[in-house]
């Protein structure tokens, strides 16, 4: 049924598109929908390619679940980085935000979410199978936890700690400069580049 607080059903349409994304309230869909409006039609027509390459095109690194325009992400695939460490973090966000820092230079491995069994998410629904295989297949010298020190966060890391103890690498953690419970999209950089730089062994 047509909604009377709008005047047009694409209008409407176009509002409940951008609400259906996470984090955008229904005032500011009507925004978004109100500026396409107003862009000429041949900036519309590049942002829906772009929408929709990036849905077709990109995909995951088969190394470190990277979204990647190529086979293997640019990361994995550059001879300057340190092989030999994998930094292991929940989502791309927290590689974006480690890499800002620039105290960084080795390779990362991105889990897809931690365990949270509140929300239904076990060991099996995240990438650490996929972290431990790369333990077996390549010669790794240290892994860095870098998850947020919630309760999920830190059950995480214990999980993995568990899974790859056994394994001849150093275990460790970024430096708790960053607060309880704090993602690190949200933390600056300089506290970011510092808690890395300082990192200490994991202690479970």
């Amino acid at each position: 049924m047509f909604n009377r607080n709008y005047s047009s059903y694409l209008l409407e349409d176009a509002v409940n598109q951008f609400a259906s994304l996470p984090g955008i309230g229904r005032k500011t869909a009507l925004r978004l929908a109100l500026h396409i409006l107003d862009l000429p039609r041949e900036n519309v027509g590049q942002f829906a390619s772009s929408m929709k390459d990036l849905r077709e095109k990109a995909h995951f690194c088969p190394v470190c679940n990277m979204i990647s325009d190529d086979d293997v992400c640019p990361i994995c695939s550059d001879g300057k980085r340190d092989h030999s460490v994998v930094c292991v973090v929940e989502s791309l966000r927290d590689v974006l935000s480690i890499e800002n820092t620039g105290q960084y230079h080795g390779m990362y491995h991105i889990l897809g979410g931690i365990i949270s069994p509140i929300d239904g998410i076990g060991p099996d629904d995240i990438h650490i199978g996929e972290l431990v295989r790369r333990l077996e297949q390549n010669e790794l010298r240290e892994v860095i936890l870098a998850l947020s020190t919630s309760m999920e966060g830190e059950t995480t890391s214990f999980y993995i700690y568990r899974q790859i103890s056994g394994f001849p690498v150093t275990i460790t953690t970024i430096a708790r400069g960053v607060g309880f419970g704090d993602d690190l999209e949200y933390t600056d950089e300089l506290t970011l580049g510092r808690s890395i730089a300082n990192r200490q062994v994991f202690k479970p």
